[in-house]
């Protein structure tokens, strides 16, 4: 680790500013504090993405491609709030063997640090499904690790509310078959995203995925036998 670096308590004043005054008018007015502010994050972004690609193989990205926009897709949804009130982004994992996703969210009160699978492919989750029911022990031995329980605590993740198509809800992996989202998360509070050691924390929290992502490539790369798949 090169770097020790927090976010400035100035991004998050600006989000609070934000949630209490999202529409455009306000916006247009304190455009130039998005913009100060929106470098800081880039400039976090940039120095977390040079910690990540000492740690994994990662698709070629600039900070302003991890860095989600700030406008919100409003058209199928309810909220028409124009804004987040918060700051995230992610970084996936390159190539076709190596699985999973890195995802960042800043908020005052909700900054979490997750990745996993969140949007499987029903072909994903079927083979998923079938390589757990075959042998859960080595996915339950990366989930019982003390590493991953002290960071994350347990998986999580949409589940369904009995059994998927094809298993019974009496099957002894059920509680994992369920899952249609395969996901981890730590959370952080306000002084500890301010504090210089966040860096450090959060590639940390990273790199505890790894025995977990690397788990699930090995599931979603491989048939039933071990055979890498084409």
């Amino acid at each position: 680790m090169r770097h020790s670096e927090g976010l400035p308590k100035s991004a998050f004043t600006f989000l609070r500013a934000l949630e209490k005054n999202n529409n455009r008018p306000w916006f247009n007015d304190h455009k130039d504090k998005y913009l100060a502010e929106h470098e800081k994050m880039l400039h976090f972004v940039e120095l977390l993405l040079t910690e990540m690609n000492q740690l994994d193989e990662l698709e070629p990205m600039t900070p302003k491609k991890s860095l989600f926009r700030i406008y919100r897709d409003v058209r199928f949804s309810k909220d028409k709030s124009p804004y987040k009130s918060h700051f995230s982004g992610r970084m996936r994992r390159a190539t076709k063997w190596k699985r999973g996703g890195y995802y960042y969210h800043f908020e005052p009160g909700n900054s979490i640090i997750a990745g996993g699978f969140w949007n499987p492919s029903s072909d994903d989750i079927k083979h998923i499904r079938k390589q757990i029911a075959s042998d859960s022990k080595p996915l339950r031995k990366v989930l019982a690790s003390a590493p991953f329980k002290k960071l994350f605590g347990s998986l999580q993740g949409d589940q369904v509310k009995t059994a998927p198509k094809g298993f019974s809800k009496d099957h002894p992996d059920i509680d994992l078959l369920r899952h249609k989202q395969f996901l981890v998360y730590r959370h952080f509070t306000n002084t500890e995203v301010h504090d210089a050691s966040f860096l450090k924390e959060v590639v940390k929290t990273f790199k505890g995925m790894r025995p977990f992502f690397d788990h699930m490539s090995d599931i979603l790369t491989t048939d039933l036998n071990g055979t890498p798949l084409e």
